[in-house]
């Protein structure tokens, strides 16, 4: 039995190219155009994993399914190779906020680390947003000032339209002539974390605004 080796994101991104090819399904496609749907799906999942061995190859190989509930089937397969989001306890989270003397902290107990690609909570008395998400091997967090908005948006984060909030925060960037810099960074991401993690497929942008958001 292979590990596991699927984030979330990841999974996120194959059960898109399986709606892909419904899609095309449904409109009832010439025969090979359904195929080259299918082929260019399957090739853009192995491309996700370039580090795969067979057997991983072989379970995330798509081409020979036909139906709905072969593609069920198969998602259901694969959740069980997902890689959780890392164990993290209260006083990690403590020491990652050093400066939030009164953090508030999220239920631990009560969330599904299974689904996540990056974990999130707010703080509604103080309008803060915090993230946090593995890098590198390491977790890493920041806060956010929080608005909420009413009205729909694309998020930054999972690129798909939806309820967002705005939420920004500032970074002493580095500026050699100028110390005293300090750089705002603020974006659109979906109200609510829970829904942005099913279905972010790129943490592409995620990456880059920690990173950016950590003056580095």
């Amino acid at each position: 039995m292979t590990d596991k080796f699927i984030k979330n994101e990841q999974l996120n991104f194959i059960k898109k190219q399986i709606a892909l090819i419904k899609d095309s399904v449904r409109k009832n496609v010439p025969p090979h155009v359904l195929a080259a749907v299918i082929d260019l799906a399957n090739a853009k999942i192995l491309d996700l994993f370039p580090n795969a061995n067979l057997e991983q190859q072989e379970l995330l190989n798509l081409s020979r399914l036909k139906t709905d509930h072969e593609y069920e089937q198969y998602i259901r397969h694969l959740s069980a190779f997902l890689l959780p989001f890392p164990k993290i306890t209260e006083q990690q989270l403590k020491k990652l906020f050093p400066k939030q003397k009164k953090l508030k902290l999220p239920d631990l107990a009560n969330i599904d680390c299974s689904q996540l690609t990056y974990l999130s909570w707010n703080d509604l008395r103080s309008n803060k947003k915090f993230i946090v998400y593995e890098m590198e091997g390491k977790l890493v967090g920041i806060e956010c000032e929080f608005t909420a908005t009413s009205k729909k948006n694309l998020c930054s984060f999972c690129n798909c339209f939806g309820e967002v909030a705005y939420f920004s925060t500032v970074t002493k960037a580095k500026k050699p002539k100028n110390p005293d810099y300090y750089k705002a960074i603020g974006n659109l991401i979906c109200a609510d974390s829970s829904e942005c993690n099913k279905k972010i497929t790129n943490v592409e942008y995620l990456t880059s605004f920690l990173i950016d958001s950590q003056g580095n």
